[in-house]
């Protein structure tokens, strides 16, 4: 930092004792633009034009920013600005404040807070003069039309061509909300919010006004139940409680935060903005975001961007969601769900969330059983997460804009990252979609041979299981009560005996004592005591249990162990335990699922099938424990069910060959939708080419300025596509490609919403 010296010409403005920063100044020696080195002050002179009347415009001219509009006591260096915006996007933790310490260090002097406020002024200026030139390119290029980012930013997703292979989808996004992103209210401090009108610069951003359209989309109904379940914050449950015919156990809400009652999803007064929801697409660019104004994830946030993705992109779409089992109820019964219907929109699971969900839920929602979603995770808003957290501690406490300006410059640079990386995302998914259809194609060939199974029988299979999933289903709450009271009246019947035994093993205590054995004696009779008091309490107890369901049903006669009703809910307490004792057996087989399905591999020997077998049956005493009393309860039904054995536990070839099926389906869907996006890569670079050297030649002639900055930007744009070319290359050359190679052609769709001429 240096003193400005006077200016040459006097009856200019006067530039008197402006400090210059330049983060270069001691690497580069340029008198005219340096005012200064690190250990001395020396001064030199910023040359007026005759055009000049501010000081602002002398110091831009000479490659400065002032830090105030008309009188300004600082200007920064434009080199110096542009460093730190790289530097921040690279690193996002890296503030302002830790920009201007370092200056501070560098040029030997004191750090001072306002620094902050006047680097902020300066980096502010910048950033908007970079907006207003890219605003130009975009005139001049035809990319200012509505909704040209959001059509264009992926081109492996959106730039669609003639003759392409029908996808089962056309376009697949992920949505999810992240509270790292908070911004605290300053109204807590008692001081009166700064007043800042300034706007979001991009079309990121869905407005609050287009959100609130959906806040009453949502009704809560929460019965008494759930009022009884206020006082405990952590408990969430669904909007409404299961009805008669359903089970609870198939409830995905209890355990995610985000599905449960709105009432529920609050957040802490001291927060303005509680955080972000935004939409990615499968390739993980920034598509849509919006700001969560003080509560969790309501159901607005989602359907919001759902009304816009909806809007854009049109039918045969699908979105990931971590809750999108529970959610699918809410869009279906908001606006949007006839929308969403007639454009063919489904939503589905992502597949890290989706195995924290039951089973009946995985094989409705998770990605792996949905035909065409291929290899997609469906976890990308995730990744962007990931790296947007590091945003937290410059942003906490920014103001609005500069929060919205800084999520905005993160996530522009992650968008230019992520097409750098893209034909690498597609050649590491090209490779590992080959390798997986040729391990499964040759697992699944010994499985099917040794088991005499088909293609059709795997399909067959997950329908079963869905089938009997969706069988299992609670009976009435009047049918719950009765099968209990049978089951209460087996207990007094046993309390009852219990009671009449240890009577008469009291009374008969004495009769086994040698006479004269007083020690022997007292014995007998304490233990006798002891076991007729505790069978007369549980047999207490059971009376009272019998007498509080006689109540809840309004028995007036207790009904006769054998008589018409007991006989006809005996059955139901039967089959009750029988499927307890199942699905406890159920719940150990999948505790050892991994040893029971390296038995079931085909490169798995004989000899280690024969360890692996071993070793279960001498580790796990809880199997077979659990296997006797699903046997025992079997064997009590009407008419019994067969039994099992440990053999047929570790005979786990065909969950595992249906597995490995569908694992083989979506692998081939996978290739199918790289081919499109090989050619559609290849093919926007090419069309990009063509009409930015077009633009450019007609820029030279008519705004040689804005051509030649629109040049310079290229050549970055021309490196990333050479590294593109030579990456399809690879993937066109590998064994297994089977897409069509070659320039493709737009559909007359895509020229209509104003891509490359």
């Amino acid at each position: 930092m240096s003193a400005e010296p006077l200016l040459d010409d006097s009856s200019s403005v006067s530039l008197t004792n402006i400090e210059l920063i330049d983060l270069f100044s001691m690497f580069h020696k340029v008198p005219i633009l340096c005012a200064n080195s690190f250990l001395e002050r020396s001064h030199s002179s910023l040359r007026l034009q005759p055009s000049h009347r501010y000081p602002n415009e002398t110091l831009i001219y000479h490659g400065y920013i002032g830090c105030a509009p008309l009188y300004p006591t600082a200007a920064i260096l434009l080199r110096t600005l542009a460093a730190y915006r790289q530097i921040h996007r690279s690193c996002p933790r890296f503030s302002i404040q830790a920009q201007v310490k370092s200056l501070c260090f560098l040029h030997d002097t004191p750090y001072r807070p306002y620094l902050n406020a006047q680097f902020s002024a300066a980096y502010d200026i910048y950033l908007e003069i970079l907006h207003r030139v890219k605003q130009r390119h975009h005139a001049a290029l035809n990319h200012d039309t509505p909704n040209w980012r959001m059509l264009n930013s992926c081109p492996a997703c959106f730039y669609k061509l003639e003759d392409e292979p029908v996808l089962e989808f056309d376009w697949l996004v992920s949505i999810d909300g992240n509270n790292s992103l908070k911004r605290w209210n300053s109204t807590i401090y008692g001081s009166n919010p700064c007043i800042d009108s300034r706007k979001a610069r991009s079309d990121y951003w869905i407005d609050t006004c287009d959100v609130d359209r959906f806040k009453d989309e949502v009704k809560t109904c929460e019965s008494d139940y759930m009022m009884q379940r206020d006082t405990n914050d952590n408990n969430w449950e669904d909007e409404m409680i299961a009805a008669e015919g359903t089970t609870p156990a198939f409830s995905c809400v209890n355990q995610w935060r985000n599905a449960g009652p709105e009432t529920r999803k609050k957040m802490f007064s001291v927060f303005d903005k509680s955080g972000i929801f935004i939409a990615a697409c499968r390739h993980r660019f920034v598509v849509l975001a919006c700001n969560m104004i003080r509560s969790g994830e309501l159901a607005k946030y989602p359907l919001a961007i759902i009304d816009k993705l909806l809007a854009v992109y049109g039918k045969n779409g699908s979105c990931a969601y971590d809750i999108g089992c529970a959610f699918s109820k809410t869009l279906t019964n908001s606006s949007l769900g006839m929308r969403a219907r007639e454009l063919d929109f489904r939503l589905m699971v992502g597949a890290f969330h989706g195995h924290a969900h039951n089973r009946k839920c995985q094989l409705d929602w998770h990605p792996m059983y949905i035909p065409g979603t291929g290899h997609t995770e469906g976890e990308g808003c995730e990744h962007i997460f990931s790296s947007s957290n590091e945003l937290a501690r410059s942003t906490r406490h920014a103001s609005p804009f500069h929060r919205r300006q800084t999520i905005e410059e993160h996530f522009s640079f992650w968008d230019t990252n992520k097409y750098a990386t893209l034909s690498n995302f597609i050649w590491n998914h090209y490779r590992e979609a080959l390798n997986s259809i040729q391990t499964l194609t040759a697992e699944l060939a010994v499985i099917k041979a040794e088991l005499s199974l088909t293609d059709d029988d795997l399909v067959q299979f997950l329908k079963d299981e869905r089938d009997y999933l969706d069988g299992l289903k609670l009976p009435p709450v009047q049918d719950q009560l009765c099968i209990r009271y049978v089951e209460v009246l087996d207990e007094l019947t046993q309390r009852q005996a219990d009671w009449d035994v240890a009577r008469e093993v009291g009374n008969t205590a004495l009769t086994s004592i040698p006479t004269g054995s007083l020690q022997e004696i007292n014995n007998a009779l304490t233990q006798a005591r002891i076991r007729v008091d505790s069978s007369y309490a549980k047999l207490q107890h059971a009376e009272g249990l019998v007498a509080h369901i006689e109540t809840q049903l309004a028995v007036d006669q207790r009904w006769e162990i054998g008589g018409p009703e007991y006989r006809c809910f005996k059955e139901e307490v039967s089959l009750g335990k029988y499927r307890t004792a199942l699905d406890e057996l159920e719940c150990l087989v999948v505790m050892r699922l991994f040893e029971l399905s390296k038995l079931s591999l085909s490169g798995t020997g004989y000899k280690l099938r024969q360890q692996l077998g071993k070793a279960l049956q001498r580790h796990s005493d809880a199997i077979r424990n659990a296997i006797n009393r699903y046997n025992t309860q079997a064997a009590a039904l009407n008419p019994p069910r067969s039994k099992i054995s440990w053999k047929d536990i570790t005979d786990y070839g065909h969950r595992e060959a249906t597995t490995k099926f569908f694992k083989l389906c979506r692998a081939r869907e996978e290739i199918t939708r790289l081919n499109v996006e090989v050619c559609r890569l290849r093919t926007t670079i090419h069309d990009e080419e063509r009409h930015m050297l077009t633009i450019i030649q007609k820029l030279q002639v008519s705004d040689p300025h804005l051509g030649c900055e629109l040049q310079r930007q290229h050549h970055s744009r021309a490196a990333i596509n050479a590294m593109h070319c030579y990456r399809l290359n690879r993937i066109e050359g590998l064994t297994g490609f089977s897409g069509v190679r070659g320039v493709g052609v737009r559909t007359d769709h895509a020229a209509d919403h104003g891509m490359f001429e």
